[in-house]
């Protein structure tokens, strides 16, 4: 059986996972609509794809192995390692926005590994779709990107995913999405057979966790056999080589794997028996074999500190709340995710490095899900010190906002040290491209959700480092924080929610040194939350005031990520985010600033 081997890539949204589930149910591959490749219980909730899973469909006789990648850039280490073990990219755009942030980043990738990608316009159906205009966008900014002029010449499928239906000219007739898969057996060349003698050569680009097996290696097979129950070589990138045995050989047969007892050059196979794995090692069943060339992933662009949760409330909700237990953890993660790194410091603190503050707020909310209490830091950019000074990452940031609210937007961009690159207005949506540090991007997107009232949409990627830009003054609120503990009172927060922001409600329990809302004037303000309203024996018609509560900014991870600052902690637990001082009492917060 012939095979192709190609993945699916796009900014966040257009489209993606729904295509490649729909593909899978066409071809029987799975039954029921319920069956996704987003399997993860945080990326069905967040409807995101965050860790990239291969899967394979059959059709005319051939296997087609297909790599669902994510669209979010704090995911971007996961689409670098998939690209280099295919043939081919899906560049799925959506036919109303256009090419976003995500679609040059992943688009830019593919094109300088020589790979020819094929079009997919999505969502033709949408009310303002501009299915030609996004075309000839799509265009452009493969000709801005230097392709080739046989990358240029790509071919195009336009498709409704979430109807499964697409045709290759808008004049078609849509029924299925077979025109896809006939695009890809047509332009895809299938990968290269195994020769007789051939030595084993094979690339892991992905990881992959058994709770029996333990860790597993997802790799590319470029030539020769692989069989299970062998003996093989592990190279690393620098040539150092260990041997292990292969104790379990799969296959991909839709969503599911399939024990098999070999796997020829060109097919995607999942290892056991290599239990310390890892990204871009090469196997081969030959000293002689040179190891394939290490697959690069770009580095960490903010760092926090994870701590022990030492909070009044500590311990009450976390089954694992010790150092050893979130070093333990962190330890784990390091092993699948590649976009992270780790320095365990001599204080029994953690400084994580990660890609963005979704990057550091999926792995905070699986490791609450899992029991893990802790606290964590501000996040800070990483800075660098290059020849000609201080270098910090930029990104590329593009909005779509109504023109009523874009004057705001710009405003607000420019404040935090934005460089406007163009400007585009089309049916009242008014589309900027910015460059702008990543520290003035951070604790941004809750206020563009309130400035555009939920209608803009915003995405970025990382651009590189370049000279510091000087002092970014982002955070205009002060915090609002409690002087005492107890349960909060409705008559205070009442009194309390006219000064700022308020993140909790009546009843909520809290104690000295808890951030309890912000204050809009930017001052920071100690408050008594508990305080009722004081009894007399007089009744007066003029005293009795309706209280009437707003409903509180309730804290999730990342809202509390962006608003918190330099001097504060964020406290998560299984069941609680809290914002806190890292010193309780005022007593300690005036000696602490002394210092």
């Amino acid at each position: 059986m012939e095979i192709r081997n190609i993945a699916i890539i796009a900014h966040v949204d257009h489209g993606k996972t729904t295509l490649t589930d729909a593909l899978m149910r066409q071809t029987n591959m799975v039954v029921g609509e319920g069956v996704s490749m987003d399997s993860n219980q945080l990326e069905q909730e967040r409807g995101i794809t965050i860790y990239a899973k291969n899967t394979s469909v059959i059709y005319k006789d051939t296997k087609i192995n297909i790599v669902d990648t994510p669209g979010h850039a704090d995911f971007g280490s996961e689409v670098e390692r998939v690209l280099r073990s295919i043939d081919s990219v899906l560049l799925v755009v959506d036919a109303q926005e256009g090419p976003m942030p995500q679609t040059r980043f992943v688009l830019k990738k593919s094109l300088e590994l020589g790979l020819k990608p094929i079009v997919i316009i999505n969502k033709i159906d949408k009310p303002a779709a501009d299915p030609v205009g996004v075309h000839d966008q799509v265009f452009e900014l493969f000709m801005e990107l230097g392709a080739s002029d046989e990358q240029l010449d790509f071919k195009t499928v336009y498709a409704i995913g979430r109807e499964g239906v697409a045709k290759r000219t808008m004049a078609d007739e849509a029924k299925n999405l077979f025109p896809i898969l006939d695009v890809i057996l047509e332009n895809v060349p299938p990968a290269k057979k195994t020769e007789e003698g051939e030595a084993l050569s094979a690339q892991i680009f992905n990881l992959g966790y058994d709770n029996f097996l333990g860790r597993l290696a997802i790799a590319r097979v470029y030539s020769g056999v692989i069989k299970n129950g062998s003996q093989i070589f592990v190279k690393k990138p620098n040539g150092e080589s260990r041997t292990v045995k292969i104790t379990k050989l799969y296959t991909f047969f839709g969503i599911e794997k399939k024990e098999i007892p070999e796997a020829t050059s060109g097919d995607i196979v999942m290892i056991a028996g290599i239990s310390d794995a890892y990204i871009g090692e090469t196997i081969t069943d030959s000293q002689d074999v040179a190891a394939l060339t290490a697959i690069a992933i770009d580095e960490p662009t903010i760092s926090l500190r994870f701590l022990v949760n030492d909070s009044p409330f500590a311990g009450r909700e976390g089954k694992y709340v010790t150092s050893r237990q979130i070093r333990e953890r962190l330890e784990r993660e390091l092993e699948m995710n590649v976009g992270l790194r780790v320095d365990m410091n001599e204080d029994a603190t953690f400084t994580v490095y990660g890609r963005g503050e979704l990057h550091i707020a999926i792995l905070l909310e699986n490791m609450r899900r899992e029991g893990y209490e802790l606290q964590v830091s501000q996040p800070q950019v990483i800075l660098k010190q290059e020849a000609d000074g201080i270098h910090e990452p930029f990104e590329e940031l593009t909005v779509d906002v109504p023109s009523e609210v874009s004057g705001v937007v710009i405003e607000k961009i420019t404040k935090r040290r934005g460089s406007m690159m163009s400007m585009k207005e089309k049916d009242g949506i008014v589309r900027v491209i910015f460059e702008i540090p990543t520290r003035g991007l951070l604790g941004y997107r809750s206020q563009f959700i309130v400035d555009t009232k939920g209608e803009g949409i915003m995405g970025s990627r990382v651009v590189g480092f370049r000279s510091h830009a000087g002092e970014i003054k982002k955070r205009d609120v002060g915090s609002m924080t409690s002087m005492i503990s107890g349960k909060a009172a409705g008559y205070a927060l009442w009194n309390l929610q006219d000064r700022g922001i308020l993140y909790i409600g009546h009843g909520a329990e809290i104690y000295e040194g808890m951030v309890v809302g912000n204050v809009t004037k930017g001052d920071e303000m100690s408050v008594n939350p508990i305080k009722g309203k004081n009894l007399s024996n007089v009744r007066s018609s003029g005293n009795d005031e309706a209280i009437t509560l707003k409903p509180p900014f309730t804290l999730t991870i990342e809202r509390g990520l962006e608003v918190m600052s330099e001097d504060e902690y964020l406290e998560v637990t299984p069941k609680s985010v809290r914002l806190r001082k890292k010193y309780l009492t005022e007593t300690d917060r005036v000696k602490g600033g002394r210092n």
